[in-house]
C-alpha cells in the first residue's frame, strides 16, 4: 500500500454531513493508523465567511495524502463560484473516474475534469451570457492516456459530438491516437446516442472516455442501471493529489432527516483504498455493503425502511466482524 497517512475529511453541505462520517469510520476500522483531519468547505462556510474554501483550507488539502469528500451546495448566485470546480483546478485533479457495475456489466466512465464547458471562462451580461468550451492538447492527451491505462485488455469507447462541435474533433483524434499507440481496442460514439445505448446494452461497454460536461451527464445516466446516484462513487485524480466523493449532490431536501443512502460514500472510501494499493480493504467494504443489503437492511431508495444511521451502523458492524450485534 502506498504511503497514505493523512486523510483530509470534507463533509461539506447537506447529506454530506451524514454519509461522510460513515465512510470515515469504515476507513478507521480498516486503517486505524490513518490521521484524519477535518477541512470545512462549501456553501455553509461561504454563507458565514464569504469564502467557500479558505487559503488555509486549500493548504490543508494540499498537505493531505488523500481527500474524502462529501457534497457541497452551489446556489444560483453570481457571487458564488463552484467550490468543486475550484478544488479540481487548485489540486490539478484532471481525471474523474466513475465506475458503475451490476449483473453482466462493469463500466468505467473516465471524464476529463478541468476543461470543456466547466473551464470557468464565462461572461455574464445584461442581454448575453457566454461560457467558453476550452479543450487543449495537453488536457486531451492526459485524459486519453489515463483512459487507455484503464482500458488495457478491454475496449475503449470514445464519446464525443465531433459532428457538431469542432473542439470535439481534437478530443476524438487525440483519444484515437493514444489508443492506437498503446494498442488499446477502441470505438467511437456520438454522446447522445451513447447515453441511450449504454442503458439498452450496458454489457457492451467497458471504459468510456469523454469530455467534462458530457462525462458529468453520462455518469449520471448510468446511475439508472444500479438504482440511482446514492449507489455510485467517484475518484478525482491528478499526478500529486486525489479526492474521492460520492456522485450524488448535497440533497438539501432530505438533509438532516436520516434517510440518505451512505453506500456511495462508503464506495468512495473503498476507491480511496484501492487507489492506495489496498485492494483487499476496498473489497472488504464492498462485501460488508452487500451482506447488509442481502440481510434486508436497506435505505428507502433501495425499497427498505432503514435510516442512514441504522444502515451505516450495520455496515460498520459487518466490517468489524460484529454483525451479530446488530
Amino acid at each position: 500500500m502506498t504511503g497514505i497517512r493523512k486523510v483530509a475529511v470534507v463533509e461539506g453541505d447537506g447529506i454530506g454531513k451524514e454519509v461522510v462520517p460513515v465512510a470515515k469510520a469504515a476507513l478507521g476500522i480498516l486503517h486505524p493508523e490513518f490521521d484524519f483531519f477535518d477541512v470545512e468547505v462549501g456553501y455553509g462556510v461561504w454563507s458565514r465567511t464569504g469564502e467557500a474554501v479558505s487559503d488555509d483550507g486549500l493548504a490543508m488539502l494540499r498537505e493531505s495524502d488523500a481527500v474524502l469528500f462529501g457534497a457541497v451546495s452551489t446556489p444560483p448566485s453570481p457571487d458564488y463560484r463552484s467550490v468543486v470546480v475550484r478544488l479540481r483546478k487548485e489540486l490539478d485533479l484532471f481525471a474523474n473516474i466513475r465506475p458503475v457495475w451490476g449483473e453482466g456489466f462493469r463500466i468505467t466512465v473516465v471524464r476529463e475534469n478541468l476543461e470543456g464547458l466547466y473551464s470557468g471562462i464565462e461572461e455574464i451580461g445584461k442581454d448575453r451570457a457566454t461560457t467558453l468550451r476550452l479543450l487543449t492538447r495537453q488536457g486531451c492527451t492526459r485524459i486519453a492516456a489515463c483512459a487507455c491505462r484503464l482500458a488495457m485488455g478491454k475496449t475503449l469507447t470514445i464519446g464525443h459530438k465531433a459532428n457538431v462541435l469542432k473542439s470535439d474533433t481534437l478530443f476524438r483524434d487525440i483519444c484515437m491516437e493514444q489508443a492506437t499507440r498503446t494498442g488499446v481496442r477502441y470505438n467511437e460514439r456520438y454522446i447522445d446516442a451513447l447515453c441511450l445505448d449504454v442503458l439498452q446494452h450496458p454489457g457492451s461497454y467497458d471504459v468510456i472516455v469523454t469530455t467534462n460536461m458530457f462525462g458529468d451527464i453520462l455518469s449520471d445516466v448510468t446511475a439508472y442501471l444500479v438504482g440511482g446516484l446514492g449507489m455510485l462513487p467517484s475518484a478525482n485524480l491528478g499526478d500529486r493529489h486525489s479526492l474521492f466523493e460520492p456522485v450524488h449532490g448535497s440533497a438539501p431536501d432530505i438533509a438532516g432527516n436520516d434517510v440518505a443512502n451512505p453506500v456511495a460514500a462508503l464506495r468512495s472510501a473503498a476507491m480511496l483504498l484501492r487507489h492506495a494499493g489496498d485492494r483487499a480493504g476496498g473489497e472488504a467494504i464492498e462485501r460488508a455493503i452487500q451482506a447488509v443489503i442481502l440481510r434486508g437492511v436497506r435505505t428507502r431508495d433501495l425499497g427498505g425502511t432503514a435510516g442512514t444511521r441504522q444502515f451505516g451502523d450495520a455496515v460498520l458492524a459487518q466490517l468489524s466482524g460484529n454483525a451479530e450485534k446488530i
